[in-house]
């Protein structure tokens, strides 16, 4: 750690400057705005804890998955890239037994460290997040002790970008950076933050989002192995193919979707019981086409046999987009992702809750694309699905018809203009 004097004075000289520019994929006009957002939030951290001697300063990106919608919990293949929003925070040990974490306009969350337990009221709140985080580390042998940290986020809760992982990965990075030396792997703090999702926090949950956020940059990543997953980095420039990556605000929110979310690992699960396996992955794409009149008779569900399709037909093109994009083949990584977004709105149907049905934010956003961008972009439903947001790969010179177009439907700000960061959870140093 440097000291706060340090720290700010470095930020203010442009001491930083090269490392924002690799963080946030910026220009040199933008690095001043991005080294006052990490002043501001040292600056805050003092005025909620006091005083600091010392100050380590941490971010972690959200994400963006660009191929294999909803394949991670069955141990699919998934491509995948983290963005230039993110979520930081500045932090200290507090010499105490005690975390404070205070997320701006929240409630600061405080944990004992000696009471690790899962505590069910506190499902769907990030104090539950911060404790799972907390016991994997002690759980792994490190001695974590009682420190303090502020964060400030720009990744739009509900916007697909995963903003839950992205607090996550910043918790695990922030600890890592204290207390383990920086010995724990990228690959590991993705699953701790999945851990703490999925049994601190009560949400069913692949590997995918904390993954693309901890490793960063354009990631392949084979989940046969959810213990050892493979992850293979892809070079994917955006700009040298003259396109731009679009995530547009459809305007619903997604946050009390958890049921809806959760039908589809379990209504995939059920068609791999089937077979007497617990993934998908397990089981052969053959027999599962040759049988589909005895599953249907047995699971009397064809929704569940139509999101079976979109796994086998939807892993196999992520793999197919990895290769597409190795080869330099953009226009055939445009086409793949066209038929995930068809894939998604047919089979695995998560463009709108069955349970309001009115309420078809997302298949209007992607309705918007299919009008504004014909033949020339991408377009598919982004993350989870249900509500929340769309992806689109938008040529340069259409970019502000486009931005204009959406906005005008959707409201001004709903279409984000982004780039793939290069890195994954990082302490500023």
């Amino acid at each position: 750690m440097r000291s706060v004097t340090e720290t700010k004075n470095a930020l203010a000289s442009g001491e930083y400057d090269d490392k924002l520019k690799y963080l946030y994929s910026c220009s040199d006009s933008d690095t001043a705005r991005y080294a006052e957002r990490y002043t501001d939030v040292i600056n805050s951290f003092e005025e909620t804890f006091g005083k600091a001697d010392e100050i380590a300063l941490f971010s972690a990106p959200g994400r963006t998955e660009i191929g294999g919608n909803h394949t991670d919990h069955q141990h699919g293949c998934v491509l995948a890239g983290s963005v230039n929003l993110d979520v930081i925070a500045a932090a200290r040990p507090n010499g105490t037994n005690t975390v404070r974490i205070q997320s701006r306009n929240y409630k600061m969350d405080v944990i004992d460290l000696d009471d690790l337990e899962i505590h069910i009221e506190q499902y769907d709140k990030a104090i539950a997040l911060i404790r799972g985080v907390i016991k994997k580390f002690v759980d792994s042998g490190y001695d974590v002790r009682g420190f303090d940290a502020y964060t400030v986020s720009n990744v739009l809760k509900g916007s697909g970008l995963s903003s839950s992982a992205a607090f996550e990965v910043l918790v695990g990075t922030i600890i890592n950076g204290l207390f383990a030396e920086g010995k724990v792997s990228p690959i590991e703090i993705a699953q701790f933050g999945q851990y703490a999702e999925n049994v601190y926090y009560n949400k069913p949950s692949g590997l995918m989002d904390q993954m693309a956020s901890s490793v960063g940059s354009v990631v392949a990543i084979d989940f046969a192995s959810t213990e050892k997953p493979l992850v293979s980095k892809v070079e994917f420039d955006l700009a040298t193919h003259g396109y731009a990556l679009c995530i547009i605000d459809s305007g619903a929110d997604h946050a009390d979707l958890t049921d809806e979310y959760a039908t589809i690992p379990s209504e995939m699960k059920q068609v791999a019981g089937f077979f007497g396996k617990e993934y998908l992955r397990e089981t052969d794409k053959n027999d599962f086409f040759a049988n589909i009149k005895n599953i249907r008779k047995k699971l009397n569900n064809d929704r569940a046999v139509l999101r079976a399709i979109h796994f086998f037909n939807e892993n196999e093109r992520a793999q197919k987009e990895v290769e597409a994009l190795r080869n330099n083949d953009f226009d055939e990584f445009r086409r793949l992702v066209k038929q995930s977004g068809f894939s998604s709105y047919m089979y695995l149907q998560n463009v709108f809750a069955a349970s309001s049905p009115l309420n078809q934010a997302v298949s209007l956003t992607l309705a918007l694309c299919d009008e504004l961008l014909g033949d020339r972009g991408a377009y598919r439903v982004h993350g989870g699905g249900f509500a929340g947001t769309v992806q689109a790969f938008v040529p340069f010179d259409m970019l502000d018809y486009f931005k204009s177009s959406v906005e005008g439907v959707l409201g001004e700000g709903m279409c984000h203009v982004l780039s793939i960061r290069p890195v994954g959870g990082y302490e500023l140093k």
